[in-house]
């Protein structure tokens, strides 16, 4: 029976679902290749990405990419950056190219992360289908937003919050007060809506209950759909995670779970269907991504300790508000 639990517990289904991802979009992109090559538009689309003078600069590109984006600064930006620079991938191919090939490291990183940090399986589940549901059902409505009017509220939320979470984790000023150490007696107990469990070192939340649950699967819920105006769940999400009360570390399955599944049966399919993307690129984006996540991920959950964790997750809500807001000043002067 214990076994049987085992294998049919949330979390490896949870696996299970981002894998059955990346054997989908590998086959529908197998699939469309060879479509392409009956066209003329996809024959030059194929002969672009093929160019072997592309292979290094993109190989190394999807490795440091997505290698900081297991540590939750994104891969979009720098990678679309990176495509500019060195002129690597058509224009027009960029945002395929993206949600194509960053599938793959994104379902790994949520792979490896649903049992990083011991997190309580309903909490990932229902936050992560949140979003996920947030992103679909809602980009009808969501798309009729002021975008940037999201962006500076996004931007300047996260800056705040940064600033908050940086307070409370070096014990300054008022929200300091807010500070709680659990001992060993607080293990396997639900505090205020919080499941207080051990993880690795330190003991803290691992997951939710009652009207913490509800508040972070409704806010989830919004970040999913907000991701239709092109705002990343990543800080935000770990903002939530934090400021809720879970350990640090729990952010990293929610928000890898919450993008693996849109981008592998959402974003990724539609981005095939279009055929626009770079072969070259989105290969070794899936590739090389993923040997950055994993690497990432081995140095994340070894070397970082709670308190780093925290501080990091300052830093990645602080670097993505001014984003937002360079943004938002861009997209005002339109």
């Amino acid at each position: 029976m214990a076994v049987l639990r085992e294998i049919f517990s949330p979390i490896t289904i949870m696996k299970i679902i981002c894998a059955i991802g990346i054997a989908y979009c590998g086959f529908l992109m197998c699939m469309k290749n060879m479509e392409l090559f009956r066209t003329k538009e996809g024959e030059e689309n194929v002969k672009w990405g093929l160019q072997k003078k592309n292979f290094i600069s993109t190989a190394i590109i999807g490795f440091v990419a997505n290698f900081f984006d297991t540590w939750g600064i994104g891969s979009y930006a720098p990678s679309s950056s990176a495509f500019k620079f060195t002129g690597s991938v058509d224009d027009m191919l960029v945002p395929g190219t993206l949600n194509v090939g960053d599938t793959v490291p994104v379902c790994v990183e949520a792979i490896l992360f649903f049992e990083a940090f011991n997190i309580d399986p309903l909490t990932c589940v229902l936050m992560c289908v949140a979003a996920t549901v947030g992103a679909f059902v809602s980009a009808s409505i969501v798309t009729k937003w002021d975008r940037t009017k999201v962006r500076w509220g996004f931007g300047i939320g996260l800056i705040i919050l940064a600033a908050i979470m940086l307070c409370r984790r070096m014990g300054w000023g008022p929200f300091a007060q807010g500070n709680i150490e659990y001992t060993a007696d607080h293990i396997g107990q639900t505090l205020n809506g919080l499941m207080i469990e051990k993880v690795g070192d330190d003991i803290a939340a691992v997951g939710l209950r009652g009207v913490r649950l509800v508040i972070a699967i409704v806010i989830n819920f919004l970040l999913g759909a907000a991701m239709s105006l092109g705002v990343g769940l990543y800080a935000p999400c770990m903002a939530l995670c934090v400021l809720i009360g879970l350990h640090t570390g729990m952010a990293f399955p929610i928000m890898m779970g919450s993008c693996a599944f849109l981008m592998a049966f959402g974003n990724g399919p539609k981005f095939i269907k279009e055929a626009r993307y770079d072969i070259i690129a989105t290969l070794n984006q899936a590739v090389f991504g993923a040997i950055g996540a994993y690497l990432a991920y081995i140095t994340l959950t070894v070397a970082f300790s709670l308190s780093t964790l925290t501080i990091l997750v300052v830093v990645v809500c602080f670097i993505t508000g001014c984003l937002y807001i360079k943004d938002a000043i861009a997209g005002s002067k339109k």
